[in-house]
């Protein structure tokens, strides 16, 4: 793939997903999660707990839209979702059941084990679409990740995501990374982690970017022992913004039955209801991040 390879107009992705977003409230195909939003300071970041409303669960407790184990939403998409043909190898649909506006899902065309490796074209896609709005990417590897679909597809929701204009709730701990020497990790987070700068790719075509960005991937995969694994046994989450890229392992997908995925990670929970909001204050969510992550370990490996 090359940039002409990418088939939607600069300046024209971001238009379509605001439109696709009006029309499909407009007639049902989108199904937003109606949420009450909570903070937790905790660790010196600013939470923020997303807790679904008592009528949203009510809702789907009637109709829990009970699917056989191997139904695939992508393959066919629903074509009232569908945003804009990205490239030969992806396309760009609506996530169907949003707690944020305007969240876009990046869907291989061909089925993908959501478990695979990230490919230069996955990355292509990536880049293409983060350039035409600030947005957080993630890509939740496996089931333990908080993956609920097999189909290879990577999120991108609108920064920022924060109230307050920060981008993400955990933009301060990062910074005080130590990132000088390529990959690093964040002293501040209780967890096994990997964070890259990704400070100058916006200055490079598409392509450049992505094979930069594959080459940090692949790096932050060897810092935590995982490059060399088979890919059914490659649960992490990967997080990315315009400026950095972080790779957190799992060891379980929840905590005190709190399911957590990426967003979790950037700072963004969601709880089913109040019991699991009194349970994530008793307890603090950096003690729900380490227990679903992995605990640093002497053999972790920080070097490109």
């Amino acid at each position: 793939m090359t940039d002409s390879d990418i088939s939607f107009e600069s300046g024209s992705l971001w238009p379509a997903i605001v439109n696709r977003t009006r029309r499909s409230l407009d007639i049902g195909a989108l199904r937003p999660i109606e949420t009450e939003q909570e903070t937790i300071v905790d660790g010196g970041i600013s939470f923020d707990v997303r807790v679904i409303s008592s009528l949203a669960r009510k809702a789907h407790e009637a109709n829990p839209g009970v699917r056989p184990p191997d139904f695939n939403p992508f393959l066919p998409y629903e074509e009232d979702l569908f945003v804009a043909n990205i490239s030969e190898s992806h396309v760009g649909i609506l996530n169907k059941f949003p707690v944020a506006d305007n969240h876009l899902l990046i869907v291989t065309r061909a089925f993908e084990e959501q478990t695979f490796l990230l490919t230069e074209q996955d990355f292509q896609a990536m880049c293409a679409c983060m350039r035409e709005f600030d947005g957080l990417a993630f890509y939740n590897s496996g089931e333990i990740a908080g993956a609920s679909q097999r189909h290879k597809h990577i999120q991108i929701v609108p920064l920022p995501l924060t109230s307050d204009g920060q981008a993400t709730p955990v933009e301060g701990a990062i910074a005080a990374a130590d990132l000088s020497s390529g990959v690093g990790q964040c002293p501040t987070l209780p967890f096994a982690n990997a964070i890259v700068r990704l400070d100058d790719l916006d200055a490079l075509p598409v392509t450049n970017a992505a094979s930069a960005l594959q080459d940090h991937y692949h790096s932050m995969l060897r810092s935590m022992s995982l490059m060399d694994e088979p890919d059914n046994t490659k649960n992490y989450n990967l997080l990315a913004t315009r400026s950095w890229m972080m790779l957190v392992p799992r060891s379980r997908e929840h905590f005190e039955g709190i399911s957590i995925n990426a967003l979790g990670f950037a700072g963004e929970l969601l709880v089913m209801d109040r019991n699991q909001l009194s349970t994530l204050r008793e307890r603090g969510p950096m003690a729900a991040l380490r227990a679903v992550g992995v605990l640093r370990h002497p053999y972790l490996s920080l070097t490109t």
